[in-house]
């Protein structure tokens, strides 16, 4: 068995591993190249593989530097299974089509200057057809489930804390009698963040593969994050500015949204003055919030109590959701003190590069980066210092203060990869250190080997390796007391949420109810009752 890394491999973008094996030829992720030019191209070699001959695929989470290639594989003849948690299906039928759709308008605005310059036309990587094909491939999981994909595969998907839905993998791979545990940590998030739940951390295998984004990083305490957005929203405002938010239409826009929610919802002290008004102006954060709010069951516990008590996260009196384009240009004609958070999260694309042309120059504004910026990337650039850029054909100032919040990132820092690393109570025999950019892989390497005294690869771009089998021991992939305590745990779970709904007045929780949304619940209501009887069933028959 070999794993060959063809993407994530010395940079941040891109990610796609190929496992081949005697019988099986599978990847995991298999996301866009983003970044500079040089970088992008890559997504225009093709695959390293052949998309026909790969048996399935398993998916991390519904970012697109993991997951925005999938159209263009079974565009190019892949027909298998995607498995992948139900929030990463649901946030990959949004973010697929927009990608495509940004693929298609890329494509038209591109040939239209070299048909002026009489150069062959371009293909858009992939169309909306082949987006929407794609989805047909999708399976939902949920984790801790094992899943038996054969004889030979077999996968858990575990919280990975980084995006509603996000997973790391443990994969047990069998040959010639022999199992082999990969662990893929995909990416991993902070503790304690809002909405989501902790990493989870694993117990052993024989090779890891894992994330390095923020190898060498200590991102700051999460409260003063939050007081300093707070503070530049305040002060920016007092000099009547606009305060730029770049944010990720998926994950980020939604954690900022609570954290705002909580602080103006729950702040006795906050005047009706200081209520700065917020705007989220991207349609796909629309979208992506409310599939956020179609997989509450994935909440942390935090954010699920405040759900069962009445308090839709996601909104607050002096927030406005932005939908149409008349809407998001009517911003830009007005001057006074709001909060503009918009897609996307390095500023290369979308609506948010308007705002910042038209706030940039503004030394009363600011910008407010609160996640990673790739190299080559206007986010990037910014925050180099540079003292104007390019946006749109125009050459704007930039006289607004630019800041950067690293600790909103969704990746995990330094002491946190080392802990989840050192976590291990049977540590892999080699750990190969992906997605991340040289410094920052270079000094974490050097952290586990040194501090943790394990034998670590950073893979070149294509680079293969051969993965043998752990001749010394076989790993569980649970134990039987491990199995009757989740059960038990669950169940008992389930029960006191029922407690929770069963204390609330329904009638008016469904007072406004309509037909569409009535249908909806009484599906979902036969479908926990039919679960519920083949639960007591079981439940009788074991005890015969």
């Amino acid at each position: 068995m070999d794993i060959q890394f063809l993407g994530a491999a010395k940079m941040v973008t891109g990610s796609n591993f190929l496992i081949t094996t005697k019988n099986e030829k599978f990847i995991i992720d298999c996301g866009l190249f983003q970044g500079n030019d040089e970088t992008e191209a890559l997504n225009r070699e093709g695959f390293k593989f052949n998309p026909e001959e790969i048996d399935f695929m398993l998916l991390t989470h519904a970012h697109i530097d993991h997951s925005g290639r999938i159209p263009l594989l079974v565009k190019e003849g892949f027909t298998g299974n995607i498995f992948a948690t139900k929030p990463t299906v649901d946030l990959c039928n949004i973010m697929l089509l927009d990608s495509a759709k940004i693929q298609e308008t890329d494509t038209e605005w591109d040939n239209k200057k070299r048909m002026r310059a009489g150069k062959p036309l371009n293909e858009p990587l992939y169309t909306t057809k082949d987006a929407e094909n794609s989805l047909n491939n999708f399976r939902e999981c949920y984790y801790d489930e094992i899943i038996l994909v054969n004889d030979n595969v077999k996968f858990r998907f575990s919280d990975a804390g980084h995006i509603l839905g996000s997973a790391i993998i443990e994969l047990w791979i069998t040959e010639d009698e022999k199992t082999t545990k990969l662990v893929f940590s995909g990416d991993l998030g902070m503790p304690n963040k809002p909405i989501l739940n902790n990493p989870t951390y694993i117990k052993d295998a024989d090779y890891l593969i894992v994330e390095s984004t923020y190898g060498n990083t200590v991102h700051e305490n999460r409260e003063n994050i939050i007081q300093n957005l707070i503070k530049i929203i305040d002060e920016t405002s007092a000099k009547g500015g606009t305060v730029i938010i770049p944010a990720f239409a998926v994950g980020r826009t939604q954690e900022i949204i609570y954290e705002l929610n909580e602080y103006y919802e729950y702040n006795e002290d906050i005047e009706y003055h200081q209520r700065v008004p917020i705007y989220v102006d991207s349609p796909m954060s629309l979208r992506a919030t409310e599939a956020f709010l179609n997989n509450t069951y994935f909440f942390n516990d935090k954010a699920k109590n405040l759900i069962f008590k009445g308090d839709n996260v996601f909104e607050f009196d002096n927030l406005k959701y932005i939908s149409s384009v008349d809407e998001s240009i009517a911003l830009n004609k007005v001057k006074f003190p709001r909060v503009i958070i918009s897609s996307s999260g390095m500023a290369n694309a979308g609506r948010v590069r308007h705002h910042l042309k038209h706030n940039l120059w503004d030394e009363n504004s600011a910008v407010v980066f609160v996640g990673y910026q790739a190299k080559g990337t206007l986010g990037r650039i910014l925050l180099d210092g540079k003292d104007s850029v390019k946006i749109l054909g125009e050459e704007i100032a930039v006289k607004a203060s630019i800041y950067n919040l690293d600790g909103f990132s969704g990746h995990a820092d330094e002491p946190m990869l080392l802990d989840w690393v050192n976590s291990f109570t049977t540590k892999p025999k080699k750990v190969f250190i992906v997605h991340g950019e040289n410094d920052e892989q270079k000094e974490f390497y050097k952290t586990l080997t040194n501090n943790l005294k394990l034998n670590c690869e950073i893979p070149e771009l294509y680079s293969k390796y051969e993965l043998k089998p752990n001749e010394e021991k076989v790993y569980d992939e649970i134990s039987k007391e491990e199995m009757e305590f989740n059960l038990y745990l669950e169940i008992e779970h389930i029960i006191e949420r029922m407690k929770q709904l069963k204390e609330q007045d329904l009638s008016i929780n469904f007072k406004d109810v309509d037909l569409k949304k009535y249908s909806e619940v009484k599906r979902n209501l036969n479908e926990i009752k039919d679960n519920l009887m083949d639960l007591t069933r079981y439940v009788e028959n074991k005890k015969k």
